[in-house]
């Protein structure tokens, strides 16, 4: 049985619809990142960067328990258990790959710095915005020629990198984007929004998430100094 611990989040959302294409038995635990749960110590024994998902398998390699952070360590490993979703082509695989880590290092962080400083920063700093939302747009721009070229992301199957990017995709207005000016991105978002797994998968702990707007509380624990409290 695999223990996913997580929040209705883009990364949360790629391993809920990992888990859900592969039909592996897990759990759902929700942790309510406005009310500071990633912080308490069970939570940070299984991940010390104290950030969402993280998995637990009882079930792991050699018949022992495995816990893991990191959604993209994640998505490998799942793939690795399922025996789907990186293709056995090695030109493929690697393929695959890389554009995990493009997600990782460059679609995530890029668009979660335009999220912050467009929607929840108290004071409005006009670089920030324009700078975090023109690389928001330029990564698109990359995926857009990409997927121009490819009907999925990597290669001609649908694999880990598209379960990666796609959360990432949704709300693209909230940066700036529309999608309307990136057909292909557009076409790729709505074929893999068809899923059923891909359906079910955001909406696991989807009754949980509360998205009012952040109170005092909620924005000191997610943006304040409790973030950055040694630990």
């Amino acid at each position: 049985m695999i223990d996913v611990y997580s929040w209705a989040t883009p990364n949360g959302h790629k391993v809920h619809i990992m888990l859900e294409e592969t039909g592996l038995a897990y759990r759902a635990h929700g942790v309510n990142i406005r009310e500071g749960k990633q912080f308490e110590p069970a939570f940070l024994a299984i991940s010390p960067n104290h950030r969402i998902p993280a998995i637990v398998d009882t079930d792991g390699p050699g018949v022992k328990p495995i816990s893991l952070f990191e959604s993209g360590a994640i998505l490998i490993y799942l793939a690795g258990k399922s025996g789907r979703f990186l293709p056995a082509d090695l030109h493929d695989r690697y393929k695959a790959l890389q554009w995990l880590m493009w997600q990782m290092g460059g679609v995530g962080p890029m668009f979660g710095q335009a999220n912050h400083f467009r929607q929840y920063a108290v004071e409005k700093n006009s670089y920030a915005i324009d700078r975090y939302t023109n690389e928001s747009k330029r990564l698109t721009n990359v995926l857009d020629k990409q997927l121009g070229k490819s009907r999925f992301v990597a290669c001609g199957e649908y694999s880990i990198a598209d379960m990666a990017i796609w959360p990432w995709m949704r709300g693209s207005d909230r940066r700036g984007i529309d999608l309307a000016e990136f057909p292909n991105v557009k076409r790729w978002f709505d074929e893999i929004g068809e899923r059923p797994a891909v359906k079910r998968g955001v909406q696991v702990l989807a009754t949980e998430y509360d998205s009012r707007p952040h109170d005092a509380r909620s924005r000191e624990i997610m943006f304040g100094a409790t973030q950055y409290r040694r630990r």
